[in-house]
């Protein structure tokens, strides 16, 4: 019976990826103009072994100046999760909304962290409603299937 429990315990919260890239230094450092930020987020989800899931999430921040890159930071931030005996139909949710939800807050400290040590003032990045993501990502996988899927509007 103890075995058909439902199991979900981190393994591990880790740093699987950062850089930062100041193209133009020292130049564009001397710019007075306000930088424009370009902030982009990605989950991505492989299984890794039976009821073993790596989640990664991935912020790209990129600071402007015209045409000129001032910063450029990727960070991709991992958890490995064990899932197990989870009925199918909520297996999606947690491994698409609750594992980056645990996993997010790493990586905003991460990404600040970097750029603070690049020589700027941080960029915070900022709080993600992952149950809203995880909707728009099964809403788009619908529609891109066709005729079986219905959507409001």
């Amino acid at each position: 019976m103890a075995d058909q429990d439902p199991v979900f315990n981190i393994q591990r919260v880790y740093l699987k990826g950062a850089s930062l890239e100041q193209p133009n230094s020292p130049a564009i450092l001397l710019e007075q103009e306000q930088p424009s930020v370009d902030i982009n987020l990605g989950v991505n989800v492989e299984n890794v072994a039976d009821g073993v899931f790596e989640v990664t999430v991935t912020a790209t921040v990129q600071t402007k100046i015209q045409d000129k890159t001032v910063f450029l930071v990727e960070c991709q931030q991992a958890g490995i999760f064990e899932i197990r005996n989870v009925p199918e139909d909520q297996l999606g949710g947690l491994i698409g909304v609750a594992c980056p939800q645990i996993v997010y807050p790493y990586l905003r400290g991460n990404v600040a962290d970097l750029i603070q040590r690049g020589g700027f003032p941080p960029v915070h990045l900022a709080e993600i409603n992952f149950q809203a993501m995880y909707q728009q990502q099964q809403e788009a996988v619908a529609a891109s299937q066709g005729g079986n899927a219905q959507l409001t509007q």
